[in-house]
């Protein structure tokens, strides 16, 4: 059962006409939750909206390709998180978070479509946050590594250079996203 091309357009154009709240609604509550923010909230607000723009591009044409890069995004997503200092299971809340805001935000056109376009669709959207749940949970673990060898396991700061290397993965994720949207018909 997979939804239909007109389906995933549908959510797609929901999610882009939501983006904005979807995005300071998620922040907000990543924010709140944190306390002491170890990365700018810039940087922050940055990654939450290209995961969004990646979203909205897993419905499109292209969107096996745009579905490696939110994999790849989500890696990033969870480097970011342990950079951040969250714990293990921090990471896989927020992004269980987006799942329950885009229900919140979607539940409507959902429920609208037929039965079995509905069902489809909602199976599509929980699969796309599983495996980026699943390639966070990578990206964390790979980068707690990479501390813990690299660093002998003392943590540097998130201001400077590590601050700079989230930036950069941004821009280079951000490029491929530029570039696969000037892909589309």
């Amino acid at each position: 059962m997979r939804p239909s091309q007109p389906t995933l357009l549908a959510v797609s154009r929901a999610l882009a006409a939501r983006r904005d709240a979807l995005a300071q609604e998620w922040l907000r509550w990543i924010l709140a939750r944190l306390g002491a923010v170890t990365v700018r909230e810039e940087t922050l607000e940055r990654q939450v909206r290209l995961l969004l723009d990646l979203l909205m591009e897993t419905a499109g044409p292209l969107r096996r390709t745009a579905f490696e890069l939110w994999q790849t995004a989500c890696n990033a997503y969870g480097t970011t998180a342990a950079q951040r200092g969250l714990a293990a299971g921090d990471v896989v809340e927020e992004l269980q978070h987006l799942r329950e805001l885009l229900i919140r935000h979607l539940s409507e056109l959902i429920a609208a479509l037929p039965a079995r376009a509905s069902m489809a669709t909602v199976l599509r959207l929980n699969r796309i946050v599983d495996a980026g749940i699943t390639h966070a949970v990578v990206g964390y673990t790979d980068e707690l590594v990479e501390t813990l060898f690299a660093q002998r396991g003392v943590p540097l700061g998130a201001r400077g250079p590590v601050e700079d290397a989230i930036a950069e993965r941004l821009s280079h994720i951000e490029a491929e996203l530029r570039h696969l949207r000037s892909q589309q018909p």
